[in-house]
């Protein structure tokens, strides 16, 4: 005996169902992402603005060299301007990525030209030389820090597209407080779902995190290696896992230098967590963790640390 087909009536209930299924797990399924506190996501660093402002938002690889733009900068004695005009410009030319390619023979975070000068590709790969270049270039210009930032970038660059680096100044100047100190506090990272470490990223070293310091800011952003602090001592035979920066001055406020000085290695150090396996950075009374990023920087009781301590993972 056969079946009897279904009824056009009966297989539209069906359809219906079906469809209602789906949706229905559809609805679960995102329900269960979007709440799950488990669930990292990317890898993000944020930098926070004054009065309510929108936050500037970027990922680690960027943050880094941001922050590498500025110490160099810093190392320099150059003031904010400088840093302003050359993150717009980086922001403009690469997105503040170090790429291999660009128009003809242009490179890295600048897109400066082998060709034109500016050294070989291997060298202009080099976020602290394109830096440097860069900055040497802007010194030369006139008035640089009281030109419109437009005006000042393509003295520089000799862009075919000069008005372009206007739209980048907002955020620039917001990352630039941060890096440069001025805003304490400002600027986080959270390592997201990258697997090998505490922090997300490689294994700590803090050999590698005292040799880029020294590189990035100049030598005397650290006393003699073999005289710093950590588990396991200090010199590169036995390092420890903390490297301590100190910071001259008695007034550790945000607005003072010593107070200045502290947050801009602070925020290098978070902003190159990701590269350099830090896991831990603590100044004055805040404190950064790899494992509580999503909470920023912290409120710590005790005293109140004069040293920027940086922990890098075991």
């Amino acid at each position: 005996m056969s079946e009897r087909a279904p009824t056009p009536r009966r297989g539209r209930r069906l359809l219906r169902l079906a469809a209602a299924c789906a949706v229905l797990l559809g609805l679960v399924g995102y329900l269960a992402v979007r709440h799950d506190p488990g669930g990292p996501g990317p890898a993000r660093c944020t930098v926070t603005a004054a009065r309510g402002g929108e936050p500037y938002e970027i990922e680690p690889g960027q943050a880094a060299n941001a922050a590498t733009i500025q110490a160099v900068a810093s190392a320099r004695g150059l003031p904010e301007r400088a840093v302003t005009i050359a993150l717009a410009t980086a922001m403009q030319e690469s997105a503040l990525r170090n790429i291999d390619y660009g128009d003809r023979d242009s490179v890295g975070l600048f897109q400066q030209r082998p060709s034109q000068g500016w050294g070989t590709p291997e060298q202009i790969m080099d976020p602290v030389y394109a830096a440097g270049k860069f900055y040497d270039h802007l010194v030369k210009v006139p008035g640089y820090s009281r030109l419109p930032l437009t005006v000042a970038a393509q003295r520089v660059q000799r862009s075919g597209f000069p008005e372009a680096y206007a739209k980048h100044e907002p955020d620039a100047a917001l990352l630039t407080a941060a890096l440069t100190g001025r805003r304490a506090a400002a600027l986080t990272c959270v390592p997201g779902s990258a697997s090998g470490s505490t922090s997300g990223g490689a294994a700590g070293d803090p050999v590698r995190v005292r040799e880029k310091l020294a590189r990035e800011f100049g030598r005397d952003v650290l006393p003699d290696p073999a005289a710093l602090g950590g588990s396991g001592g200090g010199g590169r035979s036995a390092p420890g896992p903390v490297v301590s920066v100190p910071v001259q001055g008695t007034a550790r406020g945000p607005g003072t230098d010593a107070g200045r000085r502290g947050w801009e290695v602070a925020h290098w150090a978070v902003a190159h967590s990701l590269e350099l396996g830090i896991e831990r950075v603590s100044y004055g009374n805040r404190v950064w963790e790899a494992e509580r990023a999503e909470e920023g920087w912290r409120t710590t009781r005790g005293a109140s640390r004069s040293e920027v301590v940086i922990a890098t993972t075991r």
